[in-house]
């Protein structure tokens, strides 16, 4: 029987080569859905993520989002700490981060109240899988702690999964939002 390390490292093979073929076949018009959601939360405090490899691409909807108040994106600052969120703008300054992910130049650090976030695999439950760092997991206990804090996962639909294997300290997702359409939890 596997063990749960195991069985995480199985489930994120298999949905990094969904991921890869999603990505693809994928086209340019990839955060329409996104788009729709966001518009509903105008003008709150919200981060995106700066897609790094085969990941969907959520910039449109943040460019537009940025429009009507911060958006910020994730800053790892070590392993087993939570992230922070650093103020982007469409058009600001991006340097290399951590895991050549793109950040801000110039951080200015803020807590957002809308965190959209990047994963390998999903439920239908609000499970996600990711990369395996637990960075999102504590970073959503967290601000969750403080206030009511939506999250957003964004994912191509062929990343779903069935029977994730997750622990207790795996924080859900409240929605999830793929380039095919809108999946409530």
């Amino acid at each position: 029987m596997m063990d749960l390390t195991e069985a995480k490292a199985a489930a994120r093979k298999a949905a990094f080569a969904r991921r890869k073929v999603a990505f693809e076949m994928s086209g340019k018009a990839q955060a329409g859905y996104l788009s729709e959601i966001l518009a509903g939360h105008r003008g709150v405090a919200l981060a995106g993520f700066m897609p790094i490899r085969t990941e969907i691409d959520p910039l449109a909807a943040m460019e537009e989002a940025a429009a009507h108040g911060p958006v910020g994106v994730p800053v790892i600052q070590g392993a087993g700490q939570a992230l922070k969120f650093a103020r982007w703008e469409p058009d600001c300054d991006l340097v290399e981060g951590p895991f050549k992910a793109m950040i801000p130049a110039t951080l200015q650090y803020f807590e957002p109240e809308i965190l959209i976030v990047p994963l390998v695999a999903f439920d239908r439950n609000g499970g996600r899988l990711g990369y395996g760092g637990g960075f999102y997991d504590r970073s959503l206990e967290g601000l969750r702690a403080k206030r009511a804090t939506l999250a957003i996962g964004f994912a191509f639909a062929a990343q779903e999964a069935e029977n994730l294997p997750l622990e207790a300290t795996d924080q859900p997702l409240d929605m999830i939002v793929t380039e095919r359409g809108i999946i409530t939890v």
